[in-house]
């Protein structure tokens, strides 16, 4: 139902990103897909290339006087630093510069360069790095644009990077508490946890290594029903945790207390169901991330991710050489200590845009109104079931 495809590289001329789908009559603007895009270059321990983009955003087509279409909407973000690599990324003739082939451990340089059979590794980094994520964040932005005029709100905070863990109990936070993880340097929602993560990144940095962690998305507002129990392919917890997983550097999810309930009796485990006049049926607990067999239980929907250590290193590993077959040391591009911030606000971008299709596919609808109309319907019927 709703759709995207991007294109470019990290030192090309840009990014773009078309999105399919969209309803007619959502809201939309430059200055809106900008902030979040802004908000995926926070956290401490950043690179220094999040000071030098300003990622402007130019809508090609799909909205007009500030409103979807119900066409197909293009988005195009130049990069800052494209007239200084024009030459090495030229389209045509060969392009300048020494080819780099020290494959760096923990990326697709080499994976990549056995794929395609190529000795020049750049052929594989551009489009591997993390910079391809813009387009990511600005079909996520265009999807919780439609999430939010239906009451859906989408969210994220870090919750551990490094050795060091936010405080309290495994329970989604509040709403209002969640919106202000921008406001701290790391996205935590725990200051005291936050002064140490931030002690960590500036211990890796002076030692040339970098940190990874894990991070919490929550979405708040959901029917019931959402995905579907009939196929594997269909149910929602499979298609969220693909998309999370399909982050850089991401290499774990859980869905609600995930792991840990690998380690608990069935008694313990259950979210026990009540029932109240007005309100529905609704869980004492939500241990299962407000997701039951593969669709949306009505709870919020709760999804953690663990990125590790991004392995581009200021003090780069030994590898080898695969022109000269020598071990040498690891090809260095610039990079970040910690990304973990950053990660946690992708992760929404996705989570998002797996959200508004699975709304989409059980509603249907033209337009927002016609959309929103249906979802009244649905969740009345719910609460009087």
């Amino acid at each position: 139902m709703l759709r995207y495809l991007d294109a470019g590289e990290s030192h090309g001329k840009g990014m773009a990103v078309i999105v399919e789908g969209m309803p007619y009559g959502v809201p939309v603007t430059p200055s809106r897909i900008e902030r979040e895009l802004a908000r995926r270059r926070l956290g401490y321990g950043r690179g220094a290339r999040m000071s030098l983009e300003k990622d402007a955003v130019e809508i090609f087509s799909g909205v007009r006087d500030g409103r979807t279409l119900g066409s197909p909407v293009c988005l195009l973000v130049m990069n800052a630093e494209r007239e200084r690599w024009k030459e090495v990324m030229a389209v045509e003739g060969e392009g300048v510069g020494e080819p780099l082939t020290a494959p760096r451990p923990g990326h697709a340089d080499l994976a990549g360069a056995l794929k395609y059979g190529t000795y020049d590794l750049r052929d594989i980094l551009e489009r591997s790095s993390a910079r391809e994520t813009v387009g990511r964040v600005c079909a996520g932005a265009l999807a919780k644009a439609l999430l939010e005029c239906l009451g859906i709100g989408v969210f994220s905070h870090v919750v551990s990077v490094g050795k060091v863990s936010a405080r309290g109990k495994r329970k989604a936070p509040g709403l209002e508490d969640i919106r202000g993880a921008d406001a701290d340097p790391m996205r935590c929602l725990d200051p005291e946890a936050s002064a140490r993560m931030v002690k960590e990144v500036d211990s890796a940095r002076e030692e040339g290594d970098s940190l990874g962690g894990t991070f919490e998305v929550v979405a708040y507002g959901l029917p019931a029903g959402l995905g579907s129990h009939v196929h594997w392919d269909r149910r929602l917890d499979a298609r969220l945790a693909a998309a999370v997983m399909g982050i850089q550097a991401v290499k774990g999810v859980e869905i609600g207390e995930g792991f840990r309930l690998a380690k608990l009796r069935g008694s313990q485990a259950g979210d026990v169901i009540r029932y109240r006049r007005g309100r529905g049926f609704y869980r004492l607990t939500n241990r299962s991330g407000g997701l039951e067999g593969g669709m949306t239980t009505g709870e919020p929907l709760v999804l953690r991710g663990a990125m590790k250590p991004i392995p581009t290193l200021a003090s780069p590993l030994h590898t080898v050489d695969v022109v000269s077959k020598e071990k040498v040391r690891a090809a260095v591009e610039r990079s970040d200590v910690c990304a973990v911030p950053a990660a946690a606000v992708i992760a929404e971008s996705v989570v998002a845009m797996v959200l508004a299709d699975a709304l989409l596919e059980k509603l249907g609808g033209d337009s927002l109104e016609e959309i929103r109309e249906r979802l009244d319907r649905v969740r009345q019927v719910q609460r009087d079931f």
